[in-house]
């Protein structure tokens, strides 16, 4: 990922972000469930690696599965350094999709850091490996309690919402929120000017200004703005 992008992504909200695409005509943009867990202090921004779970189904989710081809084991030795490791849990949150020694390795590995509808288990230790996490919560049972992992780097639902392979992961203190890759430029170029303007409104707030015609502005008010940018 460009670090001029990375970097003008890092400088903006998630909820600037769902708002410029909104406008976009683009709703369904925030992950559902995938809130603050551990070392999610600072804003996070990735490219998306995906992961897949199915409902468990008893010749599937087995002990034996962690040492298959098609496992998270192999999946997390796929990744590269700076993605963001977006699991499609199905939004359960009765067995955790990984680890202390899964996330740990995926801190090994240079992931910048993982979003799930799902939730974690050995918190502890989890929480110990500083691996940035966005989730739901904790639960004590191993995924194959309740789920089948069947692959990875594929189209998936992650919070009700569309992930692809290489989309754009932004998370902060409000959750995360996906960014079609074909248009990540434009909606950083718009969140970063949309940022710059409401930081003016909210100086324009503390000076007592009222809201109808400042929030949304009118064209006076956008007049104002652009003259006293003009004049620095």
């Amino acid at each position: 990922m460009d670090q001029s992008l990375r970097t003008a992504l890092q400088g903006v909200t998630t909820a600037t972000l769902t708002t410029v695409m909104l406008k976009r005509g683009i709703r369904t943009t925030w992950l559902k469930g995938t809130m603050p867990y551990a070392t999610a202090e600072n804003r996070i921004v990735g490219p998306a690696f995906t992961m897949r779970f199915i409902p468990a189904r008893e010749d599937l989710a087995t002990p034996e599965a962690w040492k298959s081809p098609n496992s998270t084991r192999a999946a997390i030795e796929e990744m590269s350094e700076g993605c963001v490791c977006v699991v499609d849990a199905r939004g359960i949150d009765t067995a955790g999709v990984f680890g202390d020694i899964l996330t740990l390795r995926m801190k090994k590995r240079g992931v910048t850091g993982m979003v799930t509808d799902g939730v974690m288990r050995d918190s502890a230790g989890v929480k110990a490996t500083d691996l940035p996490i966005w989730c739901s919560g904790t639960a004590a049972p191993a995924a194959i309690a309740t789920m089948a992992f069947v692959g990875w780097q594929e189209p998936i639902g992650c919070g009700g919402t569309a992930v692809f392979p290489g989309d754009i992961i932004v998370a902060d203190e409000d959750g995360a929120v996906v960014i079609p890759q074909a248009i990540v430029g434009e909606v950083a170029a718009l969140a970063t000017e949309q940022e710059k303007f409401e930081a003016w409104i909210v100086g324009e707030v503390e000076k007592g200004c009222k809201l109808p015609g400042l929030y949304p502005p009118d064209d006076e008010t956008l007049a104002r703005y652009k003259k006293e940018q003009e004049d620095g």
